[in-house]
């Protein structure tokens, strides 16, 4: 296992190298001239030339890649053209409101999404199968600000039991946490929930069908444990898969979500780097975005040995 996980490790530098080329480029894709967005609308030509020649925007594009990828190495992102401050001081202080409304939109989604696509395949063709895809194609369908703006208005308006936005830090009072971080969870755990609940009942309906299956009911064992420790068991893999895959999802639904219920995470920088035309900010993003999602997956093929003992590396 060792030796497979160091060259997954290895592999992945070849997968950065072309997302920091990509990130890179975003910035001389981009329309607009980057020392205009710096020297702002006043600026006159003397000072372009001077924020070109400081920036190293005269020179060659690869002697510009080398430069900007060394620094990179170095832990350098640059600087924010709006505030002035580090980079990766930015995404710093932006870092623990993302990652905890990851973790909790994981926990609601795998909590609710695995009994409920159990149950689905269990009683395949009734109304309880039915009623559970129902519910999965809409969460997997409506659009995420949209899930957003209808549990603000239900929870939060409606009701009045969640705050409408903002965020408190778990360390400040776990409390408000849970009260602020309710809503944004659900609203992304939703869709995330729709997409393995539906990849549960697929891979249960042919586990349920494999001949072990019959044979444990045949000795008389419950249909609790059937399900659980032999079809459930032996079904991991894929769904575990699809757990790794749909963290694209919640990457992308972060920053809309983050959005609508003012988390000053980092989808909430994404967006405001976005407007304000701060490439610094949205290069140094969108590589840690891009090294999460892949050690993530990382360590999602690692479990598989703990499903099915059979895999080796």
């Amino acid at each position: 296992m060792y030796a497979y996980v160091i060259r997954r490790l290895l592999a992945t530098i070849p997968i950065m190298g072309l997302v920091a080329v990509f990130v890179f480029l975003l910035l001389h894709m981009s329309p607009g001239d980057p020392a205009a967005i710096i020297a702002g609308d006043n600026a006159t030509e003397e000072n372009l030339e001077q924020i070109r020649a400081l920036l190293g925007l005269n020179d060659p594009l690869h002697i510009q890649f080398l430069r900007w990828l060394e620094r990179l190495l170095q832990g350098d992102m640059g600087v924010s053209i709006y505030s002035g401050l580090p980079v990766e001081r930015l995404i710093w202080q932006r870092v623990e409101p993302t990652l905890l409304l990851t973790l909790m939109t994981m926990i609601i989604a795998i909590t609710l999404a695995i009994p409920l696509g159990v149950l689905a395949a269990w009683k395949v063709g009734t109304w309880v199968d039915r009623l559970v895809m129902t519910v999965a194609v809409l969460g997997f369908s409506v659009p995420v600000f949209v899930l957003g703006y209808t549990l603000v208005l239900g929870g939060s308006i409606g009701l009045g039991w969640f705050p409408v936005q903002g965020y408190t830090p778990i360390r400040e009072s776990f409390t408000g946490f849970l009260l602020h971080i309710t809503l944004p969870a659900l609203t992304l755990g939703l869709v995330y929930m729709a997409l393995i609940a539906r990849m549960t009942r697929a891979t249960m309906l042919e586990v349920l069908n494999e001949d072990y299956v019959r044979t444990a009911y045949a000795k008389g064992l419950a249909t609790r444990k059937v399900l659980i420790k032999h079809a459930l068991k032996n079904a991991m893999v894929p769904i575990t898969t699809t757990i790794g895959l749909g963290l694209a999802l919640i990457i992308g639904g972060v920053v809309v979500t983050e959005t609508v219920f003012s988390i000053p995470g980092l989808g909430r920088l994404t967006v405001d780097a976005v407007l304000r035309t701060d490439y610094p900010v949205i290069q140094g993003v969108i590589l840690v975005f891009s090294l999460t999602y892949v050690l993530l997956n990382l360590l999602i093929d690692l479990s598989y040995v703990f499903f099915d003992p059979r895999i080796r590396y």
